[in-house]
């Protein structure tokens, strides 16, 4: 594994929900609290887009084009570097915006929400289905964050942060079933997460500063320590697979942090798998 890297500058307030995918050249990441998408060159420079109050998460399309967590919906774009179109609202509390989401092999969309106060318990995960169904997988969540799927689809990873659990399911019949305990992290807050080729579990460790590699049996297999404590979510990209992408927030930071806000990068040694898209 190399050393980290940081491969921009600090230029968001509350960067969140890193994605590789070849379908728009490469990684990008969103500005949550601004609103925007933002999408790394290949000459290093970074491409601003402003999509509404809140950008939460980004996903490619099995068509073509992105779809976006918003405020408190859902928007879809034909093209990957167009501006999306709203396309459903999940929920019409204000006191209540959009997190954090995924999909699963089968193309669904899970899209999870938090309370602006963090209120305990008033968030949810929804699955949104690709002709827009919509239904609460998991109710009486609170902040609600990284969800993704072991390699042959069997087995699901998630994270509701106040919980500072990581929690996996088994995918019976395409539905989340048996919950339980896979991690707990008793020194930080669990926030974004990835699982590897392997089934290795990448973990951002939010005020630690750290991103954990767990193995399918639950045990740290290494550390990734970064200069900034609110590391928020990672993925795995670049062409070969093996470069983990990082992302870092300065939100609500009492000491000042020069690095905050900046993505960082680290090669290693598994590589990842293609993000799962959205068939809708």
């Amino acid at each position: 594994m190399s050393d980290v890297e940081q491969i921009t500058e600090p230029l968001a307030y509350h960067a969140e929900g890193p994605v590789w995918s070849p379908t728009w050249g490469g990684l990008r990441w969103v500005d949550m609290l601004a609103g925007d998408l933002l999408t790394l060159r290949a000459d290093g420079t970074v491409d601003r887009l402003h999509v509404g109050d809140v950008a939460a998460f980004v996903r490619p399309r099995v068509q073509g084009g992105y779809v976006v967590g918003t405020e408190r919906g859902i928007a879809l774009a034909d093209d990957p570097h167009g501006e999306p179109t709203p396309w459903t609202e999940l929920w019409t509390d204000t006191s209540v915006r959009m997190n954090e989401g995924g999909c699963d092999p089968d193309g669904n969309l899970y899209a999870g929400s938090m309370g602006y106060d963090q209120t305990v318990g008033a968030a949810a995960l929804y699955r949104v289905t690709p002709d827009g169904k919509v239904r609460v997988v998991l109710d009486d969540v609170t902040v609600s964050n990284g969800i993704d799927f072991s390699p042959d689809g069997s087995l699901a990873y998630y994270n509701d942060t106040q919980t500072r659990r990581t929690d996996v399911f088994d995918v019976v019949d395409g539905e989340l079933t048996g919950r339980r305990p896979f991690v707990t992290d008793d020194d930080a807050h669990p926030d974004g997460l990835t699982v590897d080729s392997a089934g290795n579990v990448w973990i951002a460790r939010n005020h630690a500063g750290i991103v954990r590699c767990c193995s399918p049996d639950g045990e740290v297999l290494t550390e990734i320590r970064l200069p900034a404590h609110l590391v928020t979510a990672c993925t795995l990209g670049g062409d070969d697979l093996r470069d983990l992408y990082i992302t870092t927030s300065r939100e609500n930071l009492d000491d000042p942090e020069p690095e905050a806000g900046a993505v960082f990068r680290v090669r290693v040694d598994v590589p990842g798998r293609p993000v799962l898209p959205f068939a809708g």
